[in-house]
Formats: structure tokens, C-alpha cells, sequence
């Protein structure tokens, strides 16, 4: 059994900032990868942020330059740091932990971005 928590989410003007956390825990003791997704009202969950347990990193191109993912596999925990916030980034973010296949998913965290 894997529990995924995000926390951190909320509303904030933009150019503003904030940062996501996510913690993992349960039966597995460290995790292959872990990242961020996010959903927009009507559109498909997509990728923003994943990272490796050996601390390789890959972003959607839309995020480059404005967000950054870190890790502390120690803890399984996972952090997103949102710098120049657009209102395009507003989203249900969602925290993923996995070695294989499809991985495990938190609940949520809204994150709205005001124009």
C-alpha cells in the first residue's frame, strides 16, 4: 500500500510563486520517478515535471525557465517550485510516484492563477 499527499496549492496573482510538495509513503522504499501533472477543466492530464531517483529532470516546454522540480529521496518527497505564474498554468496538480508501469497518484492540489 503507497499513500501520495500533495500539498501546497492555492490561489495567487500572476507573475507570482508557489511551491508544490508531495510526499510518498507506504510498502515501497524508493521510487524510480517521481513528478507533476496537471489537468485543466476540459482538457487531458499532460506532464509537467518529472524527476529521477538519480536526479535526471524533464519539463514541458511551456514550464522551462519558470519551474523547477527537486527531490529528497531520502524522504520520497518531491517539491515544485512555480516561479512567473501565467493564468494558463491554473490546474488540478497532481503528484505521481512509480518504479514501474503506471505509478501511484495523490489526490490533487488546485493551483489558481489570476489575471
Amino acid at each position: 500500500q503507497v499513500q501520495v499527499v500533495e500539498s501546497g496549492g492555492g490561489l495567487v496573482q500572476a507573475g507570482g510563486s508557489l511551491r508544490l510538495s508531495c510526499a510518498a509513503s507506504g510498502s515501497i522504499l524508493s521510487f524510480t520517478a517521481m513528478g507533476w501533472y496537471r489537468q485543466a477543466p476540459g482538457k487531458q492530464r499532460e506532464l509537467v515535471a518529472v524527476i529521477t531517483s538519480g536526479g535526471i529532470q524533464n519539463y514541458v516546454d511551456s514550464v522551462k525557465g519558470r519551474f523547477t522540480i527537486s527531490r529528497d529521496n531520502a524522504k520520497n518527497t518531491v517539491y515544485l517550485q512555480m516561479n512567473s505564474l501565467k493564468p494558463e498554468d491554473t490546474a488540478v496538480y497532481y503528484c505521481n510516484a512509480r518504479v514501474v508501469g503506471p505509478g501511484y497518484w495523490g489526490q490533487g492540489t488546485q493551483v489558481t492563477v489570476s489575471s
